[in-house]
């Protein structure tokens, strides 16, 4: 992934007419010559309704194809157009990643009665009553697609929970009863037990389901021709289940040529260690806690260390893993991990993820286009595509940090044999300069503020540079000549 970068084609509120995927071909050429090298795109597969936004999966065979509730289309138009889309984005030299959702399942077919028994919902090791008789949303037979690719009814027993009895009309969790099933041991251990997440939780250690989920895999990779999975929800999955199937994704389509990356998210270092080595270290994980560390910069009045902005982050720990990204659909403001980066911190926060060494950046739709729903805010189109062009020209060769005061820090990427430095500044408090060594044969000559905030400076003979920013800003330079 040497300085490639990806981007998040969507966002919670990403338009629903059906045009989605046509806008996509269309804008593919457009989108590589901006410097967008992949492409992770919404759930492809159909759920409740052809405005769900793809989590609430129904039926994974279909993307588009099947007059299933109420739609042919997805949200995002038919399976037609996804993989026209799709091969034209490819021709383009852009990598398509799907978003894969393979923790529960909704919108049912049918109710079926079963044993469960009550747990509470922060600690769901706890039964909070006994066994009951209750009736859920647990039935799956699509009859709209009438058993082609696969002819598999989903049954309670495929699942583990439910949050749904219709018998008494009661909302909570459920845990669904039968010889050997329980909650998966391998997931996080937040509220005793965070296997259930929502809807229909699936029962991965049921054999039924496991062939199921492998099968389907390797037809939905050979139908689309996508280059990767983004897995959702990991946390929630069991990780020897997505140890297994990675696996064979693996051994089917070889480490090189499918690229397998996660939302796991979680802050806790320990953690995040233990699931890479379970996993093999076949998946890559967002860097969520560097995307905390960035919300809560942004959130501090200009009193944050930034010091320690990158400890205890997955870029710093295991920087071959690390997907970097500074908010995503979950964190938009009004969505379920609401944790939203301030607008005056964005161009410093893509700054922190496009122009180091490590990770592979992830740009958001939201961030490039603008949020439009009930929260909107302006393009960052072309700053955007301004820091891309950076990238590509100049974020190369090792790096020299200096992070030496607890408001200002930079950072210098030294180039290679084809590439010129690349200097970064940034302040969170007030204007500031720093002198940073660009090196000997730089001596003399004259950078200029690729961000459009500074006059130009000169090198000196020695080879260091007195570089300058304005409050709560950041600034990133270059050779003149190299332009």
């Amino acid at each position: 992934m040497a300085n490639e970068v990806m981007m998040q084609s969507f966002e919670w509120d990403t338009d629903g007419s059906g045009d989605f995927y046509k806008k996509l071909k269309k804008d593919a050429k457009t989108l590589k010559e901006n410097g967008i090298d992949g492409l992770w795109l919404p759930p492809m597969t159909k759920g409740g309704s052809d405005m769900d936004v793809g989590y609430g999966v129904y039926d994974l065979w279909d993307l588009g194809e099947f007059d299933q509730k109420g739609t042919i289309r997805t949200k995002y138009g038919t399976k037609e157009e996804l993989l026209d889309a799709i091969k034209s984005l490819q021709d383009a030299g852009i990598k398509c990643y799907a978003d894969v959702v393979l923790n529960h399942k909704g919108n049912a077919d049918f109710t079926e009665e079963f044993k469960a028994v009550m747990v509470d919902q922060n600690n769901r090791e706890q039964d909070v009553s006994g066994e009951m008789d209750i009736e859920a949303w647990t039935g799956f037979d699509f009859k709209g697609r009438a058993g082609k690719y696969s002819d598999m009814v989903w049954h309670y027993y495929h699942f583990s929970g439910v949050d749904y009895d219709v018998k008494s009309d009661t909302s909570a969790i459920f845990r669904i009863l039968g010889d050997g099933k329980y909650w998966e041991e391998d997931v996080s251990g937040e509220k005793g037990n965070f296997d259930y997440l929502m809807n229909c939780d699936i029962d991965h250690d049921h054999p039924e389901v496991r062939e199921e989920i492998f099968k389907w895999a390797d037809w939905f990779i050979d139908e689309t021709k996508v280059d990767g999975f983004r897995y959702d929800a990991l946390k929630h999955i069991s990780s020897n289940f997505i140890h297994d199937l990675s696996d064979h994704i693996i051994n089917e389509k070889g480490e090189e040529n499918f690229y397998l990356f996660g939302e796991f998210w979680q802050y806790n270092k320990e953690e995040i260690a233990k699931y890479l080595e379970t996993t093999d270290y076949n998946i890559d994980l967002f860097d969520v806690p560097l995307h905390f560390h960035m919300q809560e910069a942004s959130k501090s009045m200009g009193n944050y260390d930034m010091r320690k902005i990158f400890d205890n982050t997955i870029v710093a720990d295991f920087p071959a893993q690390a997907v970097t990204f500074v908010d995503n659909h979950d964190s938009q403001p009004g969505q379920s991990l609401d944790s939203w980066v301030e607008d005056w911190f964005k161009e410093i926060a893509y700054a922190m993820i496009l122009f180091r060494k490590d990770g592979y950046p992830c740009i958001f739709a939201g961030d490039y286009y603008g949020l439009i729903g009930e929260v909107k805010t302006e393009a960052k189109y072309d700053l955007i595509n301004n820091m891309l062009k950076v990238r590509k020209n100049y974020n190369y060769g090792e790096e020299d940090n200096y992070f030496d005061d607890p408001s200002v820090i930079g950072w210098v990427r030294r180039g290679d044999e084809d590439h010129k430095p690349l200097v970064v500044l940034i302040s969170i408090k007030d204007m500031a300069e720093k002198q940073m060594f660009v090196g000997e044969s730089e001596a003399g000559a004259t950078y200029v503020d690729l961000s459009g905030k500074n006059e130009d400076i000169t090198i000196d003979e020695n080879g260091n540079g007195v570089f300058t920013v304005g409050p709560g800003s950041v600034t990133y330079w270059a050779n003149k000549e190299s332009l």
